[in-house]
């Protein structure tokens, strides 16, 4: 297809971001794609992240009293679309979108290979997943949260 966009391409793409504004009468950013890429990159092995410590930190940066969860949720997966196709492509040294989870400690069906691909890597570096309900969360998480 002539003129697809790829995954990096549309991490690379800011359309003007960030951005603020208000909201239900809150301040509130809108982040760039690159703004969420930089924080999925924080992480080391073994430890984690959510996509509420994004955004925490994100309204924080931007002197604001939120980040938009939906601009957030989006760019966190094309972040993690990027990092996949790179590593497809040999690249050993990529964002490790698998240590940022939801805010619950979930795992993300949305990444590129589901809940289970997550799960494997996550396992790997020593993470003890277990189910709650429809749900496969990281044990104890809270725990291993860094500072962003």
């Amino acid at each position: 297809m002539i003129g697809k966009k790829t995954w990096a391409d549309k991490l690379a793409k800011a359309k003007g971001l960030p951005k603020k504004g208000k909201a239900r009468g809150k301040k509130m950013v809108v982040p760039a794609p690159k703004d969420i890429d930089r924080l999925m990159k924080k992480p080391k092995k073994g430890k984690l992240i959510t996509v509420n410590m994004i955004m925490g930190r994100l309204a924080k940066k931007y002197k604001t009293q939120t980040c938009c969860p939906l601009t957030t949720g989006i760019f966190v997966w094309i972040a993690a679309n990027a990092a996949a196709d790179e590593l497809e492509a040999g690249r050993k040294t990529v964002t490790p979108f698998w240590r940022t989870l939801k805010s619950d400690g979930s795992l993300n069906p949305k990444y590129p290979g589901g809940e289970m691909a997550q799960a494997k890597r996550l396992i790997k570096e020593g993470h003890r997943l277990a189910r709650k309900g429809t749900k496969l969360v990281v044990q104890d998480f809270e725990r291993k949260l860094q500072r962003i």
